[in-house]
């Protein structure tokens, strides 16, 4: 959720009651991402008639809690302690996978594509709208519905997931209230690249973001049913028309199948929308495209000709051989693939299957 503003140092919102929101940047963030926002993890109105790009607001229309999440109310005070770590999971170490074929099914193949690196709990900038990652554009209690973990709620008048249980992390936690910080970490085959400091998640921690928001960005939601290639069957397996549906997203829990730097083959869902910044979260030129065009978004890239396309989670990061935990120059191949052309491995441990949730 890297918009294009200068980060201004983390600050402590009190809230009514006492409750400070998180404020602690992540000194793991490299200078670049400290400069600026490269996500779109943000809970927003959907107003197809809109022409501006989405704006925050506070007051989410409830939805639901999805049947594969256990039912958890934001807690008005913190947990007396962080989780314990948890065991790893009960995953076998993956093989190396056959390569990527150049074509296949029916989605096309980007190449060469820069991608960074988020996760789960993250805050790089409490004092920015969508300077944490306790919320995604799809889920405005990613953190808690990831983690089962509440340590407190962000308060309605915080600038950064306001109303958003915090204290989940999909990483290495410390400390509570403002002091509270999410670091990622490095994760191996032998763990099948699960959190190594965490309880085991309830969602997948294969994740990764794209740049096209089809809930929240009001052209991105007009022209959904047109560009996304598998609406129509969606449409056509769940019954029901969801193309004018706000409460809907057809991006999210989509499969992407990825090749790496260290030649692997590794399998993820998209749970975000980003990296971007500003009115370019419905690049679909770029996310649904078959001529390998590079990404709108110019930034957040180490490579001078091409900004970011993707956000991968630590899972994913270790599973495709990434050279930096938190970097901006490596490079990946995808494409999307459909539930039943992913084959068994780690991401399949822990599936995701959550709607859009406020």
């Amino acid at each position: 959720m890297k918009h294009l503003f200068t980060a201004l140092i983390a600050v402590a919102l009190l809230a009514f009651g006492g409750l400070a929101t998180i404020s602690a940047v992540q000194s793991s963030h490299k200078s670049s991402y400290q400069a600026d926002e490269r996500d779109s993890s943000t809970r927003t109105s959907p107003s197809p008639s809109a022409s501006s790009a989405p704006q925050r607001i506070s007051t989410p229309t409830p939805t639901p809690t999805p049947s594969n999440v256990p039912a958890a109310t934001p807690s008005s005070a913190p947990a007396p302690a962080a989780p314990a770590p948890a065991a790893t999971a009960a995953s076998a170490p993956v093989a190396a996978p056959a390569p990527l074929p150049a074509t296949g099914g029916n989605y096309p193949l980007h190449t060469n594509i820069v991608s960074t690196s988020f996760w789960v709990g993250e805050i790089f900038n409490a004092s920015l709208s969508d300077g944490s990652q306790v919320c995604s554009t799809f889920n405005g209690q990613w953190a808690l519905q990831h983690t089962g973990v509440n340590l407190g709620t962000t308060p309605a008048s915080a600038s950064g997931c306001p109303g958003s249980p915090y204290g989940g992390c999909d990483g290495v936690s410390s400390g509570t209230g403002t002091s509270f910080q999410c670091a990622t970490e490095k994760r191996v085959a032998s763990n099948g690249y699960f959190p190594l400091h965490q309880p085991k998640p309830l969602q997948n921690p294969f994740y990764l973001d794209l740049p096209y928001d089809d809930v929240n960005d009001s052209v991105a939601f007009a022209e959904r049913c047109k560009v996304i290639p598998w609406a129509a069957a969606d449409n056509a397996a769940t019954g029901v028309n969801h193309c004018a549906d706000s409460s809907y997203s057809y991006m999210k829990n989509a499969w992407v199948q990825i090749t790496g730097p260290n030649g692997g083959v590794c399998y993820g869902q998209v749970e975000d929308a980003g990296p971007s910044s500003g009115s370019l979260y419905h690049d679909s030129a770029y996310v649904f495209g078959a001529n390998n065009a590079r990404p709108a978004n110019k930034q957040f890239s180490g490579d001078p000709s091409q900004g970011a396309g993707m956000d991968a989670s630590p899972a994913l990061n270790g599973c495709l051989g990434f050279a930096e935990l938190n970097g901006d120059n490596d490079h990946v191949s995808w494409r999307f693939v459909d539930r039943a052309s992913v084959p068994a491995g780690p991401w399949l441990t822990v599936v995701t299957t959550a709607g859009v949730t406020n």
